[in-house]
């Protein structure tokens, strides 16, 4: 595996050996020793989460306040433009997001540590999702900034206007939102 490191510290690319010949292809999605070795990252996985989703479909930007997750994210079928906003007051990056686009082809994932909040937009005509995480799903402790905060400017390449979750439409602006300290 190959690990890219992104422009807000300790958010990884990650780009699995991809083993192809005439009759497709493999690849080892996720090895916990390999993973832990390649990044310097123990940690474990509770829960897989997996979403479909259309064309301008914007999911995020989400988080969990308290059983913070981690997040390891790949794309199996179309392509996403996925975003990680560093939440941490104390981090030297705090308020500051990366971008990486995701897909079945070019087979990248991204991980996004605890402390930061999550989304992203569906650039092709549909994408599966699936992420693995590190703390059990909460829905008293879910929270989530609005995708289109002016002091965040996150350049999402929209093809019109996104189609939003009525959560996704009731997000909080950073300055606002209950943060990590």
């Amino acid at each position: 595996m190959n690990v890219v490191k992104c422009d807000l510290q300790d958010v990884l690319i990650l780009e699995p050996k991809v083993f192809g010949d005439e009759r497709g292809l493999f690849y080892e999605s996720y090895n916990e020793r390999d993973f832990a070795t390649e990044t310097d990252i123990k940690t474990r996985f509770v829960q897989d989460n997996h979403s479909r989703s259309a064309k301008n479909v914007l999911r995020g930007l989400h988080y969990q306040i308290k059983q913070p997750q981690g997040k390891l994210i790949r794309v199996t079928a179309g392509e996403v433009f996925d975003v990680a906003v560093d939440i941490r007051r104390s981090s030297p990056t705090f308020g500051k997001w990366t971008t990486a686009r995701l897909s079945g082809e070019n087979r990248r994932m991204l991980w996004v540590p605890p402390g930061f909040a999550h989304g992203f937009l569906v650039i092709s005509d549909s994408a599966e999702v699936l992420y693995k995480t590190t703390e059990y799903w909460a829905a008293q402790y879910e929270r989530c900034i609005v995708w289109n905060d002016p002091d965040l400017n996150v350049p999402w390449p929209l093809d019109g206007e996104p189609t939003l979750s009525q959560k996704d439409r009731a997000g909080l602006p950073l300055k606002e939102a209950e943060l990590f300290p």
